[in-house]
């Protein structure tokens, strides 16, 4: 039986969550973007795992599965328009939410880590935005994922090792669609949640800058 003292109290950790103080510059509009931002991916977990209960990973079955969300489910229109709007307004957030970082000179010492931490997470959500877009596999999504294998490819040096990775074999496939569904709906929001609680831990414990 565990004592009073390491007992966790819940009510008091939310109340001194609440009662943090924040800085009177941090109040306008434009430091609100970061928190925006991680509202945006809140709901794009919830949204994506209600479509992934419908969905098929499959080249014969993906468009099937996507059309019967769409027509058939329950608010299946809704919650899918409901994905694809939050991830480009996610992509806008980012950025502005890195504008406002560069014009504060937010990413100076000693916050260079957490800089690079950012922009990680917003190549994490330019990730999830190519993996989404391709998994309809359409014609558009197809030629998406042979395009975007290619540039892969491009890369000097390490080009052939990603391009194989990236199709699971010698050609967009079957199996490049089942890799791509992988990473995003394990792989990536796996990573970016742990980047997640890094960015908030250094927030957390170097405060919010202040302006120029």
């Amino acid at each position: 039986m565990s004592t009073p003292s390491r007992d966790v109290d819940v009510k008091t950790m939310l109340q001194e969550v609440a009662a943090h103080p924040v800085p009177e510059y941090a109040r306008k509009f434009y430091y609100c973007f970061g928190g925006l931002t991680f509202l945006t991916f809140v709901i794009q977990v919830l949204t994506g795992i209600l479509l992934a209960v419908y969905y098929k990973p499959t080249p014969e079955a993906a468009y099937e599965s996507v059309k019967f969300i769409t027509d058939e489910v329950a608010l299946g229109a809704v919650v899918r328009s409901v994905h694809r709007i939050c991830s480009n307004l996610m992509v806008v957030l980012v950025i502005l939410h890195m504008l406002r970082v560069i014009y504060t000179g937010s990413y100076k010492r000693p916050r260079q880590f957490n800089w690079v931490v950012g922009v990680t997470l917003l190549l994490l959500t330019l990730g999830f935005c190519f993996t989404g877009y391709l998994l309809i596999w359409d014609q558009v999504g197809y030629w998406a994922a042979v395009i975007g294998t290619q540039i892969m490819g491009s890369v000097p040096v390490v080009g052939d090792t990603l391009l194989n990775l990236a199709q699971a074999g010698s050609k967009v496939s079957g199996y490049t669609l089942t890799r791509f569904y992988a990473l995003h709906i394990a792989v990536l929001p796996v990573v970016t949640i742990v980047f997640l609680v890094i960015h908030f831990i250094m927030v957390r414990k170097q405060g919010i800058s202040g302006g120029l």
